[in-house]
């Protein structure tokens, strides 16, 4: 029985291109794809993130194999994990044949809490994302970027007011450059403990009346939060860079407040 030959299917991303322009990142995005990952307390947490995957395009290429991200996402381990992380990336930009590549990995990361009174236990979430580049050279650069929710009281309002002050809940975000491990909850505590007061899941009465307390015992402005931050931020030598924002969300305005501060250590002053 003859059999019919089926033609070559042009493939169109690999043609040249003429325009002589090179693109920094291209690849795909809001891919969601289950993780795991292990914990301080020895634990292994198991979620669901959103990926972002790209590689930088030379000029004279067209186009990038789109499907081969999928292929390495789906070929690793049916959950990826943060030991998985660098060699995947490097998988990504062999197969994709760049020289430089880019993954994003977020996802929510759970912290049991202890109430400060009652000692009741309950779980809050974080916002987690893990980023890592292969750079020209083919050097690894890993980042993470945590988000914090705390309680913040405004010193101008206790200071003016004959009672009270009004205070927010604000977002401290942490994004660090790391030469070595770190875990996401000593960023986490670093950044609770330079707030008006942490924030929990579950709190009792008396609990209540000591984040009251404790945040009008210890009123900071945006700028507070972000510059003591950044001071513990700065003797952490396992950090190379970072960024520390905070936004508040006023109570009193219906806009926010906010602060940046930005450090490559790495650079010297």
């Amino acid at each position: 029985m003859n059999t019919l030959a089926i033609p070559p299917i042009p493939d169109v991303q690999s043609s040249v291109d003429r325009r002589q322009i090179a693109i920094n990142k291209v690849g795909i995005k809001a891919v969601r794809h289950p993780i795991k990952v292990s914990d301080k307390s020895g634990g292994v947490q198991h979620t669901v993130a959103t990926f972002n995957m790209y590689v930088g395009l030379p000029h004279n290429f067209k186009g990038t194999h789109m499907s081969r991200f999928l292929e390495i996402l789906n070929g690793n381990e049916r959950e990826i994990s943060v030991e998985s992380f660098e060699p995947m990336l490097r998988e990504m930009v062999t197969r994709l044949e760049a020289e430089t590549g880019h993954v994003e990995m977020n996802f929510p990361y759970f912290i049991n809490k202890s109430a400060p009174v009652s000692g009741v236990q309950s779980l809050m979430d974080y916002d987690i994302t893990f980023i890592g580049s292969i750079v020209e050279g083919g050097r690894y650069e890993f980042t993470m970027k945590i988000l914090v929710p705390v309680t913040s009281l405004c010193p101008c309002s206790k200071k003016i007011s004959a009672y009270g002050a009004h205070n927010q809940r604000s977002h401290v975000t942490v994004t660090a450059t790391l030469n070595d491990h770190l875990w996401i909850e000593d960023v986490v505590q670093l950044v609770e403990g330079q707030a008006s007061c942490e924030v929990y899941g579950l709190l009792k009465r008396p609990d209540e009346k000591y984040v009251t307390e404790r945040a009008y015992d210890n009123p900071k402005f945006v700028e507070d939060m972000v510059r003591d931050v950044a001071g513990l931020l700065n003797s952490e030598p396992r950090i190379d860079a970072y960024a520390v924002e905070s936004e508040n969300f006023e109570s009193i305005h219906n806009h926010s407040a906010y602060a940046l501060i930005e450090r490559d250590k790495r650079v010297l002053a």
